[in-house]
């Protein structure tokens, strides 16, 4: 409760004005100065004005002295207000609103794990504070399946993945893997979850994806597991597709994956046979994918070159029932995609185009070049691998400057 003020607080002050008329003491004397008396107002008024008016001038002297240097002033008081105002907008934006699903108790821990993970990288103190977040929402009841504390999961390895600790990032995510398998066979069939059936299953499909990626890294180069992680997630996404042309599954479960990520997993394992020297199992994969983009934007053009380089270097095992095409005819058939990509380059323009398709023409280029070589067609070659080289320089592509003018080298 607030005090009642002491009486004598509240008491008027007597305000003072001045008459409507002003004296002039008489020149009783020629030596007497004259003395004139102003309101309080009145020489507030001026000061001010004087104020003012010396601020100016001094301002305009200060330029005419140093104008550069008051310019530079001025643009480090305006960069400095907008940096202020936009972190003010990002930790607005990024930092409270990111975690408005969560509990304060709960947001307060997570905010501080974010600020050492995305600002002021520290693991330790990142990971204490998850840690302490998850145990808050595990007290407070949160579902541990939601999509809020699935993320954070998923955060983490993120985190282990950011510090190159990779075998970390594995397991946290196999571990949540796992659980989320345990969850579909123990309660996916119930109708009540049908829904979060489905949102579960498509943050399985992702999370293989990523473990696949994972494996197949420089660092681990765990091809087997890698496969294996892709595979399932191609193959289950399959299914549940194919499960939900059954009639009223759809109005109970929801939709499934869009057919731009049922693509990007196809993509991901015939990367995967790619780097393993597994052409002929990449070849149908990067097919499927393009087949499965609904629009034919940039990311198309580069799946046409992926494409034209798995055929081009087609190998089945001695052993595959599958009989080989001659090398000619698969080199032309290469050519073929490859010419596909430049085509479908021309074709898009932006907003919708992009910098892969710059970097798509600079490789269907040079991958044009090499399909002449390989048919011993010189002067082709080198008029390829001049446009490559001259397209990657306009683009600023650094690898493909450096490969063209390579190939350009070896056949001077």
């Amino acid at each position: 409760m607030l005090s009642r003020p002491a009486a004598s607080a509240l008491k008027a002050t007597p305000i003072f004005r001045a008459g409507a008329r002003r004296c002039v003491s008489s020149l009783g004397h020629a030596r007497t100065r004259p003395h004139i008396t102003f309101n309080a107002r009145t020489s507030h008024r001026w000061q001010q004005s004087r104020g003012k008016a010396s601020f100016t001038r001094g301002a305009k002297e200060l330029w005419a002295a140093h104008p550069y240097l008051v310019s530079l002033a001025g643009a480090a008081i305006l960069a400095g207000s907008a940096g202020i105002a936009y972190a003010n907008y990002l930790y607005s934006t990024y930092i409270i609103a990111s975690f408005h699903n969560y509990p304060e108790p709960v947001a307060q821990k997570l905010r501080r794990a974010i600020y050492y993970t995305n600002i002021d990288l520290d693991a330790k103190n990142a990971l204490k504070y998850y840690k302490q977040g998850l145990e808050i929402a595990n007290e407070l009841g949160m579902d541990p399946f939601s999509n809020e504390i699935i993320g954070v999961k998923i955060q983490v390895s993120a985190l282990m993945e950011k510090i190159q600790n990779y075998p970390k990032a594995i397991q946290v995510l196999e571990i949540l893997r796992n659980d989320c398998l345990a969850w579909e066979e123990k309660f996916g069939q119930l109708d009540d979850h049908k829904e979060k059936r489905t949102r579960i299953m498509k943050q399985l499909v992702a999370m293989s994806v990523k473990l696949g990626d994972l494996y197949s890294n420089q660092y681990i180069q765990d091809a087997k597991s890698a496969e294996e992680r892709l595979v399932w997630a191609l193959e289950t996404s399959l299914r549940e597709k194919q499960r939900r042309q059954e009639p009223g599954v759809l109005e109970k479960e929801g939709e499934w994956m869009s057919d731009n990520e049922m693509g990007a997993s196809m993509e991901a394992l015939a990367h995967n046979y790619e780097e393993q020297n597994k052409h002929y199992l990449a070849t149908p994969l990067f097919l499927q994918a393009l087949n499965f983009k609904s629009d034919k934007d940039c990311h198309s053009v580069i799946l046409m070159n992926n494409l034209a380089i798995s055929i081009a270097q087609q190998n089945p095992p001695p052993n595959s029932e599958t009989k080989s095409p001659s090398q000619a005819v698969l080199l032309k058939n290469a050519k073929q995609w490859a010419q596909k990509a430049l085509d479908l380059a021309a074709d898009i323009e932006p907003p919708t185009r992009d910098e892969e398709c710059d970097v798509g023409c600079a490789v269907a280029l040079h991958n044009l070049g090499e399909f002449a070589e390989l048919n011993k067609d010189i002067m082709e070659a080198k008029k390829r691998y001049k446009e490559a080289v001259s397209l990657a320089r306009a683009i600023g592509f650094e690898d493909g400057l450096e490969n063209s003018s390579a190939a350009l080298r070896r056949l001077s």
